[in-house]
């Protein structure tokens, strides 16, 4: 067995992969609506300005005329405390909602990859440091070690995301450690390093290539989680400032009207219960589409 053998933990069975694709979505009715929400999302985000009723509203322009309307016609979902166009601002929030959500998952994995690859492939003492300070930070809970950070840095947006990513880095760092040390003795890692191949090609080329697999997954239902951490950060005023145009922020302005003006914090809750149902969907999806035992031979 050479240094280049297949890497089945990695590529897809079969020679169609965008085949198996549509027959998994024909199948898996739940891993299409995952598809099918996130979509819905990215378009939202990409084209939110262009698409929404009353964009300056959406961005925080305010009409005291139409404040605390209910849904009808003209306002779908109905306007908020300042007469702001709730459908609007639900559009426009899933913008910086994605944006943060995607931040915080490259960061900590670009953090976390790395130091879990090097760890579970070296292993010794360089393993046990790096384990350990990984510990660490596991050991506070990360919405708490988020709102110190935050409460350190100062209320925002972007310093949200910068804590939650350094709440997260620690989960992809034992992901990798693990799935690297499972590889570390197989076959064709052994084979490369008796040909004389450098650790700092090995890792790439055998190890990292053979984890993206549960990283891909696990990054995918990061992503919703994410959006749920961000948002309960801005409902505690830790997060997104006002007039962002904020979910979670948005849920946190109409709490008080909850019984008599239900759609200030009904929608944009809802809103964020669609994007981590579609995102938790799509990486169940993914883990089976990657699992070489859920292959028809």
């Amino acid at each position: 067995m050479t240094a280049t053998t297949a890497l089945p933990a990695f590529v897809p069975i079969g020679t169609r992969p965008l085949g198996r694709i549509g027959r998994v979505l024909r199948k898996d009715r739940l891993a299409a609506l995952g598809l099918a929400l996130i979509v819905l999302v990215v378009i939202l985000a990409i084209f939110g300005p262009w698409i929404s009723p009353f964009p300056a509203q959406g961005y925080g322009a305010t009409s005291v005329p139409d404040r605390m309307l209910p849904p009808s016609t003209v306002h779908w979902f109905g306007t908020d405390q300042l007469g702001r166009d709730i459908l609007s601002r639900v559009i426009i929030g899933a913008r910086p909602a994605l944006t943060v959500s995607l931040l915080v998952v490259a960061i900590a994995a670009l953090v976390g990859i790395p130091l879990g690859a090097i760890a579970g492939y070296r292993g010794g003492w360089l393993d046990q440091v790096l384990m350990r300070v990984t510990e660490i930070f596991q050991a506070f809970p990360p919405l708490l070690l988020a709102m110190v950070t935050v409460a350190i840095l100062g209320p925002s947006l972007l310093n949200a995301g910068l804590a939650l990513a350094i709440c997260w880095w620690p989960w992809y760092a034992r992901l990798v450690r693990a799935e690297a040390r499972a590889l570390r003795d197989r076959p064709f890692v052994e084979a490369a390093r008796a040909i004389g191949v450098p650790a700092w090609r090995i890792l790439p080329r055998h190890i990292l290539r053979n984890c993206l697999t549960p990283v891909l997954v696990q990054a995918t239902v990061d992503i919703g989680s994410v959006v749920l951490a961000a948002g309960s950060l801005a409902f505690i005023g830790l997060g997104a400032q006002p007039p962002s145009p904020d979910w979670g922020l948005m849920v946190a302005e109409g709490r008080g009207q909850i019984f008599t003006a239900w759609w200030i914090s009904t929608f944009p809750g809802l809103a964020i219960f669609v994007t981590v149902l579609g995102f938790n969907l799509l990486g169940d999806a993914l883990r089976d589409f990657f699992d070489p035992r859920q292959v028809k031979r």
